[in-house]
């Protein structure tokens, strides 16, 4: 793994921290750096599942960043092991090893989308903050790793006629990544290719793909009884 990023200006370099610093506060510090011809796609997970049988959705988050032409890399590391190098605002650290996720090995197709119904802002912070009181009243006092999974899971994965039918789990992710503007008065575009639904921002695009597929054929009968 090279020992550092180099960007095109400042802004891109530091922009690639601030949104590292939000993923490492959403518990999955995880983060998945693909780069060719000048531009960076950061990808995290605000919602994935952990193993089978885990019901809560595949979420993603997505923000592209001007990079050096040159880069072509694909990389997934801790996003909290990213660090301003003090060699040059333009520059970032990279750990000396990366990491694994799951989620990271998901990609959603490139075409194929097809345009749905714009979602407002307004509406996705409603949701949002609708959701954090809800999650905050089902939790217990000293809730454990497994219930605190569980209570998260059913809130967010829960649609909303709000949103269009989509999962309270978007408003959620485009919150906490800062893909809301400050005044709300925007629109999200909405697209949907297969079993994805994209929703894009000025500031970033959420990703969900409905139900969390195992990998596993159906059961067939073999033979006669």
């Amino acid at each position: 793994m090279a020992p550092q990023l180099v960007f095109p200006d400042p802004r891109s370099a530091a922009d690639l921290l601030t949104f590292a610093s939000r993923v490492v506060r959403l518990g999955d510090p995880i983060v998945r750096l693909r780069a060719a011809q000048g531009t960076m796609a950061v990808s995290a997970a605000p919602l994935s599942p952990r193993g089978f049988g885990d019901d809560t959705p595949t979420v993603l988050a997505m923000r592209f960043l001007r990079s050096d032409p040159d880069l072509s890399c694909d990389l997934v590391v801790d996003a909290g092991t990213l660090r301003a190098d003090p060699v040059g605002a333009d520059r970032i650290m990279l750990p000396d090893s990366g990491v694994s996720a799951a989620w990271a090995g998901i990609s959603p197709p490139r075409s194929g989308w097809m345009p749905g119904a714009e979602v407002p802002e307004a509406a996705l912070r409603e949701v949002v903050r609708r959701g954090v009181a809800d999650v905050a009243a089902a939790l217990p006092a000293s809730p454990g790793e497994d219930v605190v999974r569980t209570v998260r899971s059913a809130v967010w994965g829960r649609p909303e006629a709000s949103l269009d039918g989509l999962i309270a789990g978007v408003a959620f992710a485009a919150d906490a990544l800062g893909f809301l503007t400050a005044d709300g008065a925007g629109a999200a575009a909405v697209r949907r290719s297969g079993t994805w639904t994209r929703v894009s921002l000025e500031r970033g695009h959420v990703l969900v793909r409905a139900g969390n597929p195992t990998g596993l054929t159906a059961v067939r009968t073999t033979g006669g009884l």
